[in-house]
């Protein structure tokens, strides 16, 4: 190949190679860990779909569940299967009336594709006529993903009523509108709002005079922000550290298993077993590969001071690091 090729473009195209099989290495570390963060992602959606975790969250979260049991929630108050991002609702495609079936992708021609993680069914407590609420669970992990968290929750809301159109009225018949709830669980909230729970909902307020309306016309939707922080700073029977403990990547699967059955009388069945010990192995992939990609970006910043204020080359600050010279290709592709 040397006497077809001149050496000197032997040798770059070598270069050029190894530098693409480095960023190559890179490339396939961050898609894992992509990967494993949509695994995770997943599990967590199977698991909060569970009756007996939505009973909990909806006894502590919902002001019409707070009187009721446990028990008598997940049996008697959740309608259905719960669905996890399963089934399109396409309302503008057909005005015909599709009062069941609600699905967990909301698209619409004029506003895009919003996706929820668990959608369900609620029957509405002392409700004679079968009323619906629309509940929506969420998990979060960036508090500050780039905008205001609590007002994605309320365009939830309103995504989830707008779709009712065609689905639970038609034509002018608003009363019929079903109230919804966005819930969203954030795992890592900033220290200010750990260990809360903060609802938003539309409330009357008189300006002039003293006219009421019927709680019922108006109180239509309610977004809540269920922020986790540590448990051990928890009561024992709380929600908040029932989905801590859920969520936690400090606690081995037992612990867990012990806290749910003794704390919240929540028997690990085969099914619910199986999700538990998945989102345990999961986070703690996540956590190893968080740590190993912080390493790697503290680093590149170390080589890079180095090079700026030392005025050495990248060969230079890799050496004084001891960086291993088998890693040195991959750190100046990403230099580049």
């Amino acid at each position: 190949l040397s006497g077809i090729i001149p050496v000197g473009v032997l040798l770059c195209l070598k270069t050029w190679m190894r530098r693409a099989i480095s960023i190559e290495t890179t490339i396939a570390k961050s898609l894992r860990l992509s990967d494993a963060m949509e695994a995770y992602d997943a599990a967590c959606k199977k698991l909060l779909a569970e009756k007996r975790i939505l009973a909990w969250i909806m006894k502590n979260c919902i002001r019409e569940y707070q009187k009721l049991e446990i028990e008598d929630i997940a049996e008697n108050y959740i309608e259905g299967k719960p669905q996890i991002a399963e089934v399109p609702v396409l309302p503008d495609e057909t005005n015909a009336p599709r009062i069941h079936g609600i699905g967990t992708e909301d698209t619409s021609l004029y506003e895009g594709t919003v996706t929820y993680d668990v959608r369900f069914f609620a029957i509405l407590p002392g409700s004679g006529e079968g009323v619906h609420l629309i509940l929506n669970i969420e998990a979060q992990n960036d508090f500050y993903p780039g905008y205001p968290l609590i007002k994605r929750g309320i365009y939830y809301c309103c995504r989830m009523i707008s779709a009712q159109y065609g689905t639970e009225f038609t034509d002018s018949h608003y009363e019929k509108i079903k109230k919804v709830y966005s819930i969203w669980i954030c795992v890592n909230p900033p220290q200010n709002r750990q260990n809360t729970i903060t609802g938003y909902s539309i409330a009357e307020k008189n300006v002039i005079g003293g006219a009421h309306e019927e709680m019922e016309h108006y109180d239509l939707l309610a977004a809540v922000m269920v922020c986790l922080g540590k448990t051990d700073e928890l009561p024992q029977n709380g929600v908040l550290k029932l989905l801590g403990t859920l969520f936690s990547s400090n606690m081995s699967y037992r612990q867990k298993q012990q806290i749910l059955q003794e704390d919240f009388d929540i028997q690990m069945t085969e099914t619910l077993e199986r999700k538990v010990i998945l989102v345990c192995n999961l986070s703690k992939g996540l956590v190893e590969k968080g740590i190993e990609q912080g390493i790697t970006r503290g680093i590149l910043a170390s080589l890079k001071n180095l090079m700026s204020n030392m005025g050495w080359t990248a060969e230079q600050s890799m050496a004084a690091l001891n960086v291993p010279k088998t890693e040195w290709e991959g750190y100046l592709s990403m230099m580049e």
